[in-house]
C-alpha cells in the first residue's frame, strides 16, 4: 500500500496511537456503494463500524436515510443525527425493552424497528408498548446460516403468523444477516446468497398470500452486498465497506474498497537488532477476529512477534532497516468496527492535513436512554 496516501504532513501535536479517517476515501467508497446498490434509497447501512454522528450526516448528505444499529446508544446517536428509519438489530431483553420504547417515543420523526426471534420476547415488547401507548415496529430476525440469533427458515412462516397476532407490535418484514458468508470467490459466495434469498422470498410470498404484511426485507452485510447489488426487492445492509479495512480488502478480491482508516503509531523501542516496538497494543487495535490484526503501510511484510496491552513488537522484512525511534508508522486495522470503538475521537484528514475531529459518541452503551 502507498504510504503517501495515509501519511500526514504534521503530526507533532498528535498523541499516538490515534485513529484517522480519510474523508476523501470514505466519500469515494460511499458514492461507489450507492452506485452499486442502484441508489441511496436501497441502502440500510450499519453504524457499528464508526459509531459517530458525523459519519451518519455525511451519508445523509448523499441521500442515505436508513440505518441499522447494534446498541440503543447507536440508535439514539443515529436519531440525533437525522436518521429516518432505524433498526436496532439486536434482541431486546431486560431494561433494553423499555429503553428502546422510550427512545422511539421521544423521536417521533423517526421510525424505529426492533428485531425478534422469540415469542415470549415479543410478548414482553408488546405489553410494554401498550403500557406507554405506542405500537412497536418489528422485523422478524431470520437465521439464514450464521446460527447466532434468528428463526430458522423451516420455522419462519409459523413464527411470523404467531407473532403477527400479538397486540402492541406491528410486523413489517424480516431481517436476514448472513455474516458467515465470507468466501473469497465471488461466484461461490453469490450461489449461497441466491439460495438464501430464494428461501426467504418463498416464505415472504406465502405470508403475503395469507394477508400478512411483510414489506421490508433487510438483507446481508458487507461481504454479501455485491452479490445482491442487482436485486430490487430488498434493502441492502453493508457496513464496513464505507470505511474499509485490511481484512476484506486483502481476503475478498471483489471487496476492493480502499481502506479509509489508519492508526498513527510511533516506534518506541528497538529491543533487539532485528525488532522494533510500536505504541499500539491490544488496547489500541481490535483483536477480533483471531489472526492478523493489521498491517504497517509500506512495511506490509513486517512480521508481528507479539503484542501486549500497550506494545506491539515486529521484525522488519529481510533487508529493510529498523524504523527510527520516534518515527511515525501507519497501521491499517484488519477489523475497523471494534477498533473504532476503542477511541473517543476520530481524527479526520484530507490531502495529508488534519481537518477536524469526530466524536465516537456511541462507543459507550448509554447516552441518555
Amino acid at each position: 500500500m502507498d504510504r503517501n496516501v495515509y501519511a500526514l504532513r504534521d503530526t507533532s501535536l498528535l498523541v499516538s496511537p490515534a485513529l484517522i479517517y480519510y474523508r476523501d476515501i470514505i466519500l469515494a467508497n460511499t458514492r461507489r456503494i450507492i452506485d452499486m446498490a442502484g441508489g441511496a434509497e436501497r441502502l440500510w447501512p450499519h453504524v457499528k463500524s464508526h459509531k459517530t454522528g458525523e459519519m451518519i450526516r455525511l451519508q445523509i448528505d448523499l441521500g442515505i436515510t436508513r440505518f441499522k444499529c447494534a446498541t440503543i446508544a447507536e440508535a439514539e446517536m443515529t436519531a440525533k443525527a437525522g436518521g429516518k428509519d432505524i433498526i436496532l438489530a439486536y434482541p431486546l431483553v431486560g431494561p433494553n425493552v423499555s429503553r428502546f420504547l422510550r427512545l422511539a417515543a421521544a423521536y417521533e420523526e423517526a421510525a424505529f424497528y426492533a428485531v425478534g426471534d422469540d415469542l415470549r420476547q415479543l410478548e414482553i415488547l408488546s405489553i410494554e408498548a401498550r403500557k406507554i401507548g405506542i405500537t412497536a415496529n418489528v422485523l422478524v430476525d431470520v437465521d439464514v446460516g450464521m446460527h447466532r440469533t434468528g428463526v430458522s427458515l423451516d420455522r419462519l412462516a409459523g413464527f411470523y403468523e404467531a407473532a403477527a397476532a400479538l397486540k402492541g407490535i406491528a410486523l413489517n418484514g424480516m431481517h436476514c444477516y448472513d455474516g458467515h458468508l465470507k468466501d473469497s470467490d465471488f461466484n461461490a459466495r453469490k450461489a449461497k446468497v441466491d439460495e438464501i434469498d430464494r428461501g426467504v422470498l418463498k416464505v415472504k410470498e406465502s405470508l403475503e398470500c395469507k394477508g400478512l404484511h411483510c414489506g421490508l426485507l433487510v438483507m446481508g452485510g458487507t461481504p454479501t452486498f455485491p452479490c445482491r447489488a442487482g436485486k430490487d426487492n430488498m434493502y441492502l445492509s453493508p457496513g464496513t465497506c464505507f470505511i474499509g479495512h485490511w481484512g476484506y480488502h486483502n481476503k475478498i478480491p471483489d471487496m476492493d474498497f480502499p481502506p479509509g482508516a489508519a492508526l498513527l503509531t510511533r516506534v518506541v523501542s528497538h529491543p533487539a537488532e532485528n525488532s522494533f516496538t510500536l505504541d499500539l497494543g491490544s488496547k489500541g487495535i481490535a483483536s477480533d477476529p483471531a489472526g492478523e490484526r493489521g498491517i504497517i503501510v509500506g512495511m506490509e511484510e513486517a512480521k508481528p512477534l507479539f503484542q501486549s496491552e500497550e506494545h506491539w513488537v515486529f521484525s522488519p522484512p529481510p533487508g529493510q532497516p529498523l524504523p527510527p525511534i520516534g518515527s511515525d508508522c501507519y497501521v491499517i486495522p484488519s477489523h475497523i468496527c471494534p477498533t473504532s470503538a476503542l477511541y473517543p475521537q476520530i481524527v479526520v484528514a484530507r490531502d495529508g492535513e488534519i481537518t477536524g475531529e469526530w466524536e465516537v459518541s456511541a462507543r459507550n452503551r448509554r447516552i441518555n436512554y
